[in-house]
């Protein structure tokens, strides 16, 4: 049987893929309709795709005693995704991605506050690799310090806060009640703003967001369960995964050709990455192993 650490990693990774998709198919609908009308869409498009279910359980998916977090996450998350996605068409998507990195530094300090959780030294090793890769990527003092590298920052600590809050309502909630409450409340929240700065999108462009909606829906269902399994700061070196995604699709997709210093840095983030894995998976090795010793 797969152990927890096992599912998590994979189920981190898929959803680390699924949200490169998701940028990819937003950036290319930003093109030519603005972020309040893609973000309506990206999560209308979610909502349908998962309408079903409810329907299927008799909305006793919304069954959850955290209806207060559930609120605020999805105020937080509005903005966040505004912000994001604005910065997105601002610049080439690896270093969106990149600038976005912060978000495992700022959940792992977060986890540590107010989740009581544990840095093992492994772990802040991966994240630290993952840093200095982000580093050799941004190159600081030769990147502009545009409005959009603010808006990805301002994002970032946005969505950091949310992690945290979904950390503490998977206790009790399932990823799919908690992606269902989300989705619910940011289609009602982003349509009353894309209410004011509406543009009907074409067929190719709608096609773009349905894509968006069905890959972010991937992303949270998986990352959601993940941060059922294991403790937050386990999963977050695996978000660096997100770069080369992204370097991989700007460039066959966007034509955004990654420099040397990108691909250096992505393979000090693999490293990073690999190292925790394989940690990972000797320490799940030895405990279950001592499990053994113990009931033999």
């Amino acid at each position: 049987m797969i152990s927890n650490n096992k599912l998590a990693i994979f189920l981190i990774i898929i959803s680390v893929f699924c949200g490169t998709l998701m940028l990819t198919f937003l950036k290319l609908a930003q093109e030519e309709v603005n972020v309040y009308v893609a973000g309506f869409f990206r999560f209308l498009f979610g909502f349908l795709i998962i309408f079903p279910y409810m329907l299927k359980t008799k909305f006793k998916v919304f069954k959850s005693n955290h209806h207060k977090k559930h609120f605020l996450r999805a105020v937080l998350n509005l903005p966040s995704m505004l912000l994001y996605f604005s910065a997105l068409t601002m610049m080439p998507i690896e270093k969106a991605t990149a600038i976005s990195f912060v978000v495992p530094f700022i959940v792992t300090i977060l986890a540590v506050l107010f989740l009581g959780e544990k840095i093992y030294i492994y772990r802040s090793f991966a994240l630290v690799l993952g840093f200095i890769g982000m580093l050799v990527i941004l190159r600081p003092g030769m990147i502009d310090i545009s409005i959009g590298v603010y808006m990805a920052l301002a994002s970032s600590f946005m969505w950091s806060i949310v992690i945290i809050i979904t950390k503490t309502i998977t206790k009790d909630d399932s990823s799919i009640t908690i992606l269902s409450y989300g989705y619910c409340y940011m289609t009602i929240f982003s349509f009353l703003i894309a209410l004011f700065y509406w543009q009907t999108p074409s067929l190719q462009t709608l096609i773009y967001l349905f894509f968006a909606g069905l890959s972010g829906t991937l992303l949270h269902l998986c990352i959601n369960h993940a941060y059922k399994l294991v403790d937050v700061s386990m999963t977050q070196p695996y978000s660096f995964l997100s770069l080369v995604f992204a370097s991989l699709i700007g460039y066959f997709v966007f034509s955004e050709i990654p420099d040397l210093y990108t691909w250096i840095g992505a393979s000090i983030i693999f490293l990073g990455v690999f190292i925790m894995s394989y940690r990972e998976m000797k320490l799940n090795k030895e405990i279950i192993r001592k499990r053994i010793d113990i009931k033999s």
